[in-house]
């Protein structure tokens, strides 16, 4: 089995580091640099980097921070926020990250998923997928809808069929973020997890309402999630990296230590 990854979020906003609760009441979590490097001397497995007002307020990711980010870590290292088409994601592939998150632009333009994967190969195109629990009617049954623009835009886009879709244009990754369960620290959002997860054949990162260390465990072993990203519980040190690897070791979980 393969190791399942903890991954490390940065939230960024004003070139600072946020977090608020189901996207709202954003609070300052500190210096992005200083915050990346305390994960990678925890050892997260990977770090995830999202200006989350870029593309709302219509603006390019922030360059030089990740330059700044990049030359400080070691570990891989996502970025999104603000990626309109193939030369930003070139820009921001030199600037050091291995992969890149894509959002909003990817449901306004989908061919920028295929065109990113066979330029730059699926596995540096991550596409993130923020939902939340609607009703359809029409369909007589409960699903999730995606939202862009930094969660403030609906989409009418079914989270489980985007997902499909998206890895068939060439998406070697979905980073799956419950707006519902995010900065509760309630837990993942094991049935939306466990939708998409039975939808689709690339890993799947689950993000939103980690709050104890039993809840990486459930959305690992309920949701068959392949990594768990988290940002409040480390940003505030409720629990380190290495906790969290501990605790799933001793539960029989593949994780790197």
């Amino acid at each position: 089995m393969l190791a399942k990854r903890i991954i490390s979020c940065l939230d960024i906003k004003d070139n600072r580091v946020v977090k608020g609760v189901k996207f709202l009441g954003l609070k300052d979590g500190g210096d992005p640099v200083e915050v990346a490097r305390l994960y990678d001397q925890q050892q997260a497995d990977e770090l995830v980097f999202l200006d989350i007002t870029a593309s709302f307020e219509n603006r390019k990711t922030l360059i030089g921070l990740v330059e700044r980010i990049a030359e400080n870590i070691f570990m891989p290292f996502t970025v999104g926020g603000g990626i309109g088409n193939i030369d930003d994601i070139r820009n921001l592939l030199n600037a050091g990250a291995e992969k890149v998150s894509l959002n909003t632009q990817a449901v306004k333009s989908p061919i920028l998923i295929s065109d990113a994967a066979k330029r730059f190969g699926s596995q540096c195109v991550v596409v993130a997928i923020d939902a939340k629990k609607t009703t359809q009617p029409s369909h007589a049954r409960a699903g999730w809808e995606v939202f862009i623009n930094g969660g403030r835009t609906p989409t009418g886009l079914d989270a489980v069929e985007w997902a499909r879709k998206a890895t068939k244009l060439g998406a070697g990754e979905i980073l799956l973020t419950s707006m519902d369960f995010d900065g509760t620290k309630d837990g993942f959002d094991i049935a939306l997890t466990k939708a998409v997860t039975g939808a689709v054949h690339v890993p799947v990162i689950a993000s939103g309402g980690a709050g104890k260390l039993e809840h990486f465990y459930e959305v690992f072993t309920e949701a068959g999630a392949d990594a768990g990203l988290a940002a409040s519980i480390f940003h505030y040190q409720e629990y380190s990296v290495r906790q969290v690897k501990d605790y799933l070791k001793d539960k029989g979980v593949s994780v790197r230590l």
